[in-house]
């Protein structure tokens, strides 16, 4: 069983917000192999109030009692939060054992490290959704990323911490769209209540995204970064050597020089091997959600 902390900015269900950190969440209820010691909440698709309130409301919905949620820091001016404390405390707890999968701001991450400089080593792992390494490209139209330039610092602070660290980039998250087929699978189990629920909740972001980058379908970036935590061998590894200042953390971007091998060694996967059994992969989990 592996013991799993998620960080994120939930808004499934919010109008012309983003769905995937919602469906990261019954993913990881789906998973029989995890325990999730507790959610949460950052600021990034939309305020951390939001986002908390969100996340509340959809736990209770599920009428999920027994995982954690909470509150995390409204900006980077001030980091620390109750959400600094869990984490800290959590990771103090369980030294070497907790994957901490974060998929908004890192602000809450940099908090915990304040609280107790021996967080990142307390930790396991780090899986991480953002950054980007080229330019990201819908349909045309370039897309700013969000994630990391939300608080270049703790990225920075992150990123150098020496932690074992992945990080699922807008780029590589590409190669999971999100489209008819896999709104059809969903609509045939009607009757299966968290099917009908994602159908629900995702259906007016297939709108937004449509109207926006004129494609139907999103591209479910946070869901990579968990399938990763859970099954990392449906992806091919690629270890690469990080130079990024905060200047070029602030538009999110990751700087590669592989001649610099004594800067910080991250691993950022290239490419989903096989995206039917990733698909294959999700719907399971989010089937075992009662």
């Amino acid at each position: 069983m592996k013991k799993l902390l998620y960080d994120c900015d939930n808004t499934m269900g919010l109008p012309g917000r983003d769905v995937d950190d919602g469906l990261v969440i019954l993913y990881l209820l789906g998973r029989q192999d995890i325990e999730l010691k507790g959610i949460t909440a950052t600021y990034g698709n939309s305020s951390v109030d939001e986002v908390f309130e969100n996340t509340k409301n959809m736990l209770n919905f599920l009428d999920i009692k027994n995982v954690p949620l909470i509150k995390g820091a409204e900006s980077l001016q001030y980091r620390i939060s109750d959400a600094a404390n869990f984490l800290a405390k959590e990771a103090s707890k369980n030294p070497g054992e907790i994957t901490l999968l974060a998929t908004g701001s890192l602000t809450n991450l940099y908090g915990a490290y304040e609280l107790d400089n021996n967080f990142f080593g307390n930790l396991k792992e780090i899986v991480l959704m953002g950054g980007i390494t080229k330019p990201l490209i819908i349909n045309g139209v370039n897309l700013d990323e969000l994630n990391f330039s939300c608080d270049a610092k703790a990225v920075y602070e992150v990123l150098n911490s020496n932690s074992d660290i992945t990080i699922l980039t807008g780029n590589t998250c590409l190669q999971a769209f999100f489209g008819e087929k896999e709104l059809r699978k969903l609509k045939s189990q009607s009757d299966h209540r968290i099917y009908e629920f994602i159908a629900t909740n995702i259906e007016p972001w297939y709108n937004y995204v449509h109207k926006t980058f004129g494609v139907w379908g999103f591209y479910n970036w946070d869901i990579v970064s968990a399938v990763y935590a859970t099954d990392p061998e449906l992806f091919e590894d690629k270890y690469e050597y990080v130079v990024s200042n905060r200047i070029d953390l602030s538009k999110g971007y990751l700087k590669i020089d592989n001649s610099k091998v004594s800067s910080t060694k991250i691993n950022i996967p290239t490419r989903i091997k096989n995206r039917e059994e990733f698909n294959k992969v999700v719907f399971e989990a989010w089937k075992r959600v009662k």
